[in-house]
């Protein structure tokens, strides 16, 4: 499909992937929902709920993927938008996520705004690659993904600015305390 600003670009599949795959220098996420419905992480999120123990090799091909870029020299960042109290996911992200990302080598910051009303950052979930190509994740009001879109010629100053704000504002995950 041409890129040429009339139509949306939604990735899927290995059109996805491949911005994991092949960025250069860095990606960063900024993650604001509270509760994300992903289909294949229901049945993990529900044992989590049900006080199972998170299973040998849990995650193992994302901490791959963390451990190569950062082999390599490429950083991934991440900021999360949290409010206070956690969300039943956003616990499964800070008791079976975020540990594993970090000791893969994922520099994981919390955003603390439960006492904000106005924090400056946008509501909307994005990645950022090499600090120029944008992809949005949207989703709906219940944390499903509708789609990922690849933003044509984006303004990468705001991008690069709400990502310096976030991090500004940002503990790193091993020091935030709910």
């Amino acid at each position: 499909m041409p890129v040429d600003g009339s139509s949306p670009v939604l990735l899927d599949g290995d059109a996805w992937q491949a911005y994991f795959r092949d960025f250069k220098r860095s990606a960063f996420r900024l993650e604001v929902h509270q509760t994300y419905t992903m289909p294949t992480e229901a049945e993990t999120v529900r044992d989590f709920l049900a006080g199972a123990q998170k299973p040998d090799g849990f995650n193992e091909s994302w901490h791959q993927t963390i451990r190569n870029h950062a082999a390599a020299g490429r950083t991934m960042t991440r900021a999360k938008i949290m409010r206070r109290p956690l969300t039943p996911y956003s616990r499964y992200l800070f008791e079976w996520c975020i540990p594993g990302n970090v000791a893969a080598g994922e520099d994981y910051q919390i955003v603390d705004v439960t006492d904000q009303s106005n924090s400056g950052l946008p509501e909307q979930d994005f990645w950022m690659f090499d600090e120029s190509t944008v992809v949005h994740l949207n989703y709906r009001p219940d944390g499903t993904q509708i789609n990922r879109e690849l933003i044509q010629d984006p303004d990468t100053g705001k991008y690069l600015a709400w990502r310096d704000l976030a991090l500004e504002r940002a503990v790193p995950f091993s020091a935030y305390r709910t």
